[in-house]
């Protein structure tokens, strides 16, 4: 009996390591590329072509007008962002199903169709796909329009995501990590876009023209893998995951959210609560967050500071928007991405995570280069960072996505090597990072609708200066 346990135990301990080492390597998750999408010409949103849209709005009047002008001059936009083929024609108000299906076709297609001939990758390899547009959603799915196009395998596993906001893309990517988790060696593709054309909103609430001002056409096609073979083929692994919902909570789920207004306009809501709710899922998602990547040092230093700062406040917990202060996230990570939504949501979280400009520059860039792309948005920052080639093997990446629900999704990725294509921003990278403006090119063009004398004209009349 006893020599039959001797044989049994080198067994057994050698099956428990076995899986122990299958497990871990089905859980990596790699990037082999990612692919985003640049619009022709024809669909750049310059400052003419801006008035004349808003201009076609009957509902606006000149307050409504001054909004407009201030909101897009303050926004952080360029005027060399891409527009929905149906509003360039002007037939926002009335989209047609084509519309949506050929929006979303032509950036899932195009990215597709230069990652499988980047990677030399073919369609029927595929065993995960999965497609998140948030406010589209038809049948056939979205992925099946994919499959169909690419004539994918029959056993292919796919996944269609809607409605999860500009964070949806970081979600796709935890379902892929998840999902390699119970297969070996697979191959999986994430096309990451949204459709704008169909959700125009032709109202004249301003809380909900905003959409109007800050979103742009955009999107991204990524490809993963869980294959330890392919590991010197990947550009980044991912390394942490954590996902934040504050969905319960009434005030978070309202700040962010698709419905009509009182003349029955559909639109996208944003409400001035929205900053704060904000900075709360971030604080919560980064508590979970940072003790997985800060070295112990300067954990305990930030346990320090925030125990002195309390203290020295007679007691009361730090507010969302101090939380961050005394945190050193540059201990364990070298770049930021972070959501390019517009000014305010990507300065408020870098003021309080303690981040400088150049930290900010990729998202600042992103945005005015290309606008909010929703869930495009953190690959054109990652983007940037590598046609400047700031990033080298070793290197890690913090993403900081932010969308409605109201959810904050946060990873981490390492770079496996170092990186330098100018993928879209080959062409316009040299002019970057701009100076600071003085003068909005929407500022400087139009201006001369804040003047006070047109209150007591004929707007009629006035706006035919546009």
């Amino acid at each position: 009996m006893m020599i039959f346990l001797l044989f049994l135990f080198p067994y057994i301990i050698f099956h428990l390591c076995n899986i122990v080492f299958r497990k871990r390597t089905h859980s990596c998750c790699y990037m082999l590329h990612y692919e985003c999408y640049k619009a022709t010409e024809d669909r750049k949103l310059d400052t003419e072509t801006c008035a004349k849209i808003a201009l076609r709005n009957k509902n606006l009047g000149l307050q409504e007008y001054r909004f407009l002008l201030q909101t897009i001059a303050s926004s952080g936009i360029g005027d060399g962002t891409y527009c929905p083929r149906n509003i360039l024609e002007g037939r926002e108000a009335a989209p047609t199903l084509s519309d949506s299906l050929s929006e979303v076709d032509e950036i899932a297609f195009g990215t597709l169709d230069a990652l499988f001939a980047k990677t030399n990758v073919s369609p029927a390899d595929i065993d995960i796909l999965v497609v998140n547009v948030s406010m589209f959603s038809p049948a056939p799915s979205l992925t099946s329009r994919v499959v169909n196009r690419y004539k994918m395998r029959k056993d292919i596993k796919t996944f269609n995501i809607s409605g999860m906001g500009c964070s949806a893309s970081i979600v796709a990517v935890d379902l892929v990590q998840q999902l390699f988790k119970t297969r070996n060696k697979a191959l999986a593709i994430v096309v990451s876009t949204e459709s704008f054309g169909s959700n125009w909103y032709c109202g004249k609430e301003r809380s909900m023209i905003l959409s109007n001002c800050l979103f742009r056409s955009g999107g991204c096609s990524m490809l993963f893998t869980n294959n330890g073979a392919l590991k010197g083929k990947a550009v980044m692994k991912l390394n942490q995951m954590v996902r934040t919902h504050l969905g319960a909570d009434d005030d978070a789920y309202n700040c962010c959210i698709k419905m009509e207004d009182k003349l029955g306009y559909e639109g996208f809501l944003l409400t001035k609560g929205l900053t704060e709710v904000a900075a709360r899922a971030l604080t919560l998602n980064l508590r979970v967050l940072v003790p997985k990547i800060l070295p112990v040092k300067d954990l305990l230093l930030y346990v320090l500071h925030t125990y002195s700062r309390k203290k020295a406040q007679g007691g009361d917990t730090p507010s969302p928007e101090a939380s961050g202060q005394g945190l050193n996230l540059k201990a364990g990570i070298d770049h930021f991405c972070i959501h390019p939504g517009g000014r305010a949501v990507i300065d408020g979280p870098g003021k309080r995570l303690g981040l400088n400009d150049y930290d900010l520059e990729p998202s600042r860039m992103a945005l005015h280069r290309f606008g909010n792309t929703s869930v495009g948005g953190l690959w054109y920052a990652l983007g940037y960072m590598e046609a400047k080639k700031r990033l080298k093997r070793g290197d890690r990446i913090l993403m900081i996505s932010l969308g409605a629900g109201f959810k904050c999704n946060n990873c981490v990725w390492e770079v496996t090597r170092d990186l330098g294509d100018g993928n879209v921003w080959g062409d316009c990278i040299d002019s970057y990072p701009l100076p600071p403006l003085k003068v909005s090119p929407f500022l400087e063009k139009y201006s001369w609708i804040n003047d006070e004398i047109l209150d007591h004209v004929d707007m009629t009349a006035a706006l035919q200066k546009f």
